[in-house]
């Protein structure tokens, strides 16, 4: 059966959004398409850079995954979308590479150009994540 998870500390969801922060399924950890939206201040604006961006999305994931009992350290695979492609491809990797530093166990992976993301921001990116072997 699917736990649907709401995570009080991560960055809202929109009110007219149709979601859950998460969902865990037989041992997955599905997590929603999270934005560069401090959680502190969920109205305040996005940040300028990619990097400064990328970090607060990876917060946001981090803090979804801690508070559902995983880590990001046993992601299987992520989805990033980016608004300038050829821009902030290296400044992203930058900032992904200090959240999955080991070379040999790197999530699978795509990534991918868009033309827009909510909130005009400059990058989007979900997860999946395991559980480790007992």
């Amino acid at each position: 059966m699917p736990r649907y998870i709401k995570v009080e500390s991560a960055a809202p969801s929109p009110r007219t959004a149709r979601y859950s922060h998460a969902v865990e399924f037989n041992g997955l950890l599905h997590i929603t398409g999270q934005l560069p939206i401090d959680p502190k201040q969920p109205d305040a604006a996005l940040p300028a850079t990619i990097g400064e961006q990328a970090d607060l999305v990876f917060l946001n994931l981090s803090i979804i995954a801690e508070e559902s009992g995983f880590s990001l350290s046993n992601c299987v695979f992520a989805r990033i979308y980016l608004r300038n492609f050829e821009q902030d491809y290296a400044g992203f990797n930058a900032v992904y590479d200090r959240y999955f530093p080991d070379a040999d166990r790197l999530p699978a992976r795509t990534t991918v150009g868009v033309a827009m993301l909510g909130r005009n921001a400059l990058v989007e990116v979900d997860l999946l994540v395991g559980q480790p072997r007992s």
